[in-house]
């Protein structure tokens, strides 16, 4: 079969996955023609991503959040204005979407979480049936429970969800663990880690790992080191402009994101730090590393609800870690999510062939 990939390009999460999900279909005799990619003006596509796809990448431009000032979270007012700024961009946006689906002629359309796909099913409804993908779509679900505060942006982001999931064939919704859904169009499905990853060999360091999508952490990471010199800190960012490899005090060192050196950073750390996005905190614990988590908006805030269901680690308000160190040695090891990963090939192969050819628009079912 012949797929089309649309993907969104905010974080690293959906390009890890995009590309675990390309080499299964590919190891099994489909082809992904192309890949579209939304993206804005503040975020670069990761070199990891454009050196290893190896197939046609068509950008557009999509909605994304903005940054607060300081660089740590997304302030929603001020990125639903800018947006809209930008509407007659993203309406060029949509129709190129729908003009490449044209061209290509795909049997099967994967969208990652990309907001104008969703909207160019809703308004176009092209013929190829669409199957969307993300961790997102578990909290659609009756199996998942929000405990957090803020539910008012809760019900925004399961809207937003839908929106891009109208016209859906089907929905695959990433979760940590293997649970029955009673919406016959949200199938409840392993994560998409690569091979990399799962032949990966575990090794037992003293440093602490962490990603931070947005850099304004950087600063309190730096106040905290310079406090803590015996303790060695490796962080991936994705700020622009700077070298691969900054010295940011004497044991904290900034690189900038690279896939393999990531992984390598991850395998060997004795505990990880992070925003709270889904991807790197499945890679965490599949290699059996206990988790800080920091959400900085309310999908990730859904990310830790759902990961401490899991026991994947600790959570605070800022890169506290002290409760990271306080926790590594209560952390229990078990095989379970890896058990869970290891179906992720023969999950999605059956439900990627196995398909509907009639698509109902998902705003009428959830």
């Amino acid at each position: 079969m012949k797929y089309l990939f649309v993907v969104q390009g905010e974080g690293r999460g959906h390009f890890t996955q995009t590309l675990s999900l390309k080499a299964m279909l590919e190891r099994n005799g489909h082809t992904v023609e192309a890949v579209l990619v939304g993206s804005s003006a503040k975020r670069s596509l990761p070199d990891f991503f454009t050196q290893k796809i190896d197939t046609e990448i068509i950008r557009f431009q999509s909605p994304n959040f903005l940054p607060t000032p300081k660089g740590k979270g997304s302030p929603l007012l001020i990125s639903i204005l800018y947006n809209v700024i930008l509407l007659p961009v993203y309406i060029q946006s949509v129709l190129k979407i729908r003009r490449t689906i044209e061209e290509k002629q795909p049997d099967v359309v994967i969208n990652f979480y990309e907001l104008l796909c969703g909207i160019t099913y809703g308004v176009f409804n092209p013929r190829v049936p669409m199957i969307n993908v993300a961790h997102q779509y578990y909290f659609l679900t009756p199996a998942f429970q929000y405990t957090g505060k803020n539910k008012s942006q809760f019900r925004l982001l399961n809207f937003y969800s839908r929106v891009t999931a109208m016209n859906a064939s089907k929905i695959m919704a990433l979760s940590f663990r293997e649970e029955d859904s009673s919406d016959g169009k949200i199938v409840i499905v392993p994560p998409l880690l690569r091979k990399e990853l799962i032949n990966h060999k575990v090794k037992k360091g003293n440093y602490i790992h962490g990603y931070m999508l947005n850099s304004g952490y950087a600063k309190e990471l730096t106040r905290w080191s310079e406090f803590n010199l015996y303790e060695k800190l490796h962080f991936f960012w994705d700020k622009k402009n700077v070298d691969k490899t900054v010295e940011l005090t004497a044991r904290l060192t900034m690189h900038a994101l690279d896939d393999t050196l990531f992984l390598e950073y991850m395998a060997g750390c004795k505990g990880y730090a992070t925003t709270g996005g889904f991807e790197s905190v499945c890679e965490a614990m599949y290699l059996q590393k206990p988790v800080l988590m920091v959400p900085t908006h309310i999908e990730q805030e859904c990310n830790v609800i759902d990961a401490m269901n899991s026991n994947a680690g600790v959570t605070d308000n800022q890169f506290n870690l002290y409760a990271l160190l306080e926790f590594i040695p209560k952390y229990n090891r078990t095989l379970e999510f890896r058990y869970w990963v290891h179906t992720a090939e023969s999950v999605f192969l059956y439900e990627l062939t196995q398909m509907e050819t009639q698509s109902s628009n998902i705003l009428s079912v959830l």
